[in-house]
């Protein structure tokens, strides 16, 4: 079972965002982190911006 959304105070890279969703969604901090980039260059758009946002509502493991 997946757990609660939260940014996990270990393992992050930026803010947390991209290790936060893999943990919730049950694949590793790696994929989720390609996916993303994978989107910026694929699909360029909301994402820049919805990174922040998630970094500011999503709350820390603390």
């Amino acid at each position: 079972m997946a757990s609660t959304l939260v940014r996990p105070v270990n393992g992050r890279m930026v803010g947390g965002v991209c290790a936060g969703l893999a943990r919730r969604f049950g694949v590793s901090a790696n994929t989720m982190r390609v996916i993303f980039v994978v989107s910026c260059i694929v699909i360029p758009g909301s994402q820049i911006l919805i990174y922040p946002i998630l970094w500011a509502l999503i709350p820390s493991e603390r």
